[in-house]
């Protein structure tokens, strides 16, 4: 695996090979296939500045973690799906 960091302002959407997309916040950091490196758009976009491919088993130095991060849920606490209280109040 590789790591990639976007080193622009702006959240990028960075095209991988088999029509999949990588989307990165600005000055955060995802990883990649060593085999997706050699894609032809990935390369312009490394060599335009917008995005930093890291070699593998080095760490980007001050990047965020990872690109793709989900929600995270809330706090923990239980969940309700009606819209109504039951019981004695």
């Amino acid at each position: 695996m590789r790591s990639v960091t976007n080193k622009t302002n702006k959240p990028l959407a960075v095209p991988l090979p088999r029509g999949k997309t990588l989307r990165l916040g600005p000055r955060k950091t995802g990883q990649i296939s060593s085999d997706d490196v050699e894609h032809p758009p990935l390369k312009k976009m490394a060599e335009a500045g917008e995005i930093e491919i890291h070699e593998e088993g080095h760490s980007p130095q001050g990047g965020g973690a990872g690109g793709n991060v989900g929600p995270t849920g809330g706090t923990g606490g239980p969940t309700t799906t009606g819209g109504h209280r039951s019981g004695d109040r």
